[in-house]
């Protein structure tokens, strides 16, 4: 495999870079409150699963003591 100067290797890296399109501002922001709302909801849901099972586990042991 041949090697790459130095020199060759950062024009390659800023012809890479120069390649990148990047988000607006709308679509970050956008992108930041889905998060935050998928997070949410999925907090709530996991919460509630727990508590569930929580309360069936303390059932259980009620039940046998």
């Amino acid at each position: 495999m041949a090697k790459t100067s130095p020199g060759e290797f950062f024009r390659q890296v800023r012809a890479e870079t120069a390649k990148i399109v990047w988000p607006t501002r709308k679509e970050t922001m956008m992108t930041a409150v889905m998060v935050v709302i998928m997070t949410t909801i999925l907090g709530l849901f996991f919460f509630g699963v727990d508590s569930a099972f929580s309360a069936i586990v303390r059932n259980l042991i009620a039940l046998i003591s």
